[in-house]
Formats: C-alpha cells, structure tokens, sequence
C-alpha cells in the first residue's frame, strides 16, 4: 500500500464546489496492503476542481480519475499518483478521464466535438442534448448517453432550467473520424481555455461564426 496516498477526513472542498443546491461528491480509492488484500487508501472529494463559466453557463468540473494508458498498470500505485498530480486535457488518446460536472441553471455547453468516445450519465437533474444536425433527446436521471465523436452541445433544462444539474462522463480516446474521406476536427468553443490539449479560441470562434463544425 502506498505510504504517500492519506485519507482526507475533512473533505475540505475548493470554491464553487459543488454548485448550490447539489450534493457533496466523496470519492473512495481502493488499493492493497502488504498482504494482498483490499483497502481503502484515500477518501476525499477529488483532486481537481475547475470552475468554468461564460456569463450565466457557470459550471464545475470534478476529475474523479484518470490514466494514461490501457490497460492500466496499477503496481507501484503510478497511477493514483499521475492522477493525483496532474490535471488531464479533455481526453488522453490511449487513457481514460472520468470527470463529473456540476451545470448551474439553465447553464449550457457551446457546440463542441472530442474526438473521444463518450459515456455520458444523467446523475442528478434533465439535461437536452442537441447535435450538429439540429437533432435534440432529452435525458433524465440514469439515463446514458454514447457521444461518438460528433458534435453537440448540452442545457440544463431541470426545473424548467431553474435548478442545478450533474452529469458524469467517461472519455476514451479514439482514432481520426473520417466521413466520406473528410476528416472531422475536434472543436471545443469557449470551453478550449480550461482543456490544456485544446486547440486556439480563434478557430472556434471562427467554426461558431461560419457553422462549419465539420
């Protein structure tokens, strides 16, 4: 067991976390002892916190965990530590990113694609997911979304858009989408600023203007 990863008892939780009205989060890391059994190694409510807000859109993100490679090699805990250590970009081409966020009223994503596979989970509130090509389902507690690398944008619409919402993601990477031998980019919009792999604003806001999200 590593003598370096202590549990947190007083779930001490940065600003803006978690949005009023929703839950504390406490996530549960499990390890082994000398023995080979099971503990547990860490109890606290993440090691990631980003507030991201364009004007009334406010939300924040949770990293529950991530890595870098599959499968996973979790001898010599490497893997607890890279997570706890780094905060990771949208998505890593051969790990996984679980990351929860937290929508404020009414709060919506700008038309965005991650050239990820997406597993979207409703925990907490209704959401409306639109696409590209104008297609709209609205999903409520437990229901699951599967994004595969298109184009889409999310709205808090819980309460008639009066209360606050959560959603759980889990990104894997994937390879280079083509559509009749065009390749499809990644764009995220104003959400490129809090992704470290992200690509300029500029050509965002060039997508958005042009409707070109192709």
């Amino acid at each position: 067991m590593s003598d370096t990863i202590k549990a947190d008892p007083t779930y001490v939780m940065p600003g803006g976390f978690p949005i009023p009205g929703l839950r504390r989060t406490v996530r549960h890391i499990t390890g082994h002892n000398a023995d080979g059994k099971g503990v547990f190694l860490s109890t606290d409510c993440g090691a990631h916190h980003v507030v991201m807000a364009q004007g009334a859109n406010q939300g924040v993100a949770n990293i529950i965990y991530s890595t870098t490679e599959t499968p996973v090699d979790v001898n010599g805990d490497g893997d607890l530590h890279h997570a706890s250590e780094n905060e990771p970009p949208l998505h890593y081409p051969k790990g996984t990113v679980v990351r929860m966020i937290d929508f404020g009223p009414g709060a919506e994503s700008p038309m965005h694609r991650a050239m990820s596979l997406d597993y979207g989970v409703v925990l907490e509130g209704e959401f409306e997911m639109k696409l590209d090509s104008g297609e709209t389902r609205i999903l409520r507690q437990g229901d699951v979304s599967v994004q595969r690398a298109t184009a889409h944008m999310w709205r808090n619409v819980s309460g008639g858009g009066t209360l606050p919402g959560r959603m759980l993601y889990v990104l894997l990477g994937c390879k280079q989408v083509e559509v009749n031998g065009k390749k499809l980019e990644e764009y995220l919009g104003w959400l490129e600023p809090y992704y470290k792999d992200a690509k300029t604003e500029e050509e965002s806001k060039v997508k958005a203007e042009t409707g070109n999200y192709e």
